[in-house]
């Protein structure tokens, strides 16, 4: 059980990042992460790391997409995690 939540933190902090580095990388006109990226790794387990990087950063905050998939993101990401934390243990 320890070592599924520190891959879950770890793995929400690496997507915060990763939002990070795309808003970086966007004012500083350069290539960029691509949102497909962005939000396929908000929901493989990383959605509260992508909402936090939406906000700290205020990145993609105006794209109706985010603004969509993000939650959604994080309500699949608590249900999955509840399904894996109650068979496993």
């Amino acid at each position: 059980m320890e070592t599924f939540i520190y891959f879950v933190i770890g793995w929400n902090l690496i997507v915060f990042i990763l939002f990070g580095i795309d808003k970086y990388k966007a004012i500083k006109d350069k290539w960029r992460i691509s949102e497909k990226t962005l939000i396929l790794s908000s929901f493989c387990l990383g959605a509260v790391g992508g909402v936090l990087g939406m906000i700290i950063f205020s990145h993609k905050t105006k794209h109706l997409k985010f603004k969509l998939l993000l939650p959604l993101a994080v309500i699949v990401n608590i249900a999955v995690i509840y399904l894996i934390c109650s068979k496993l243990f």
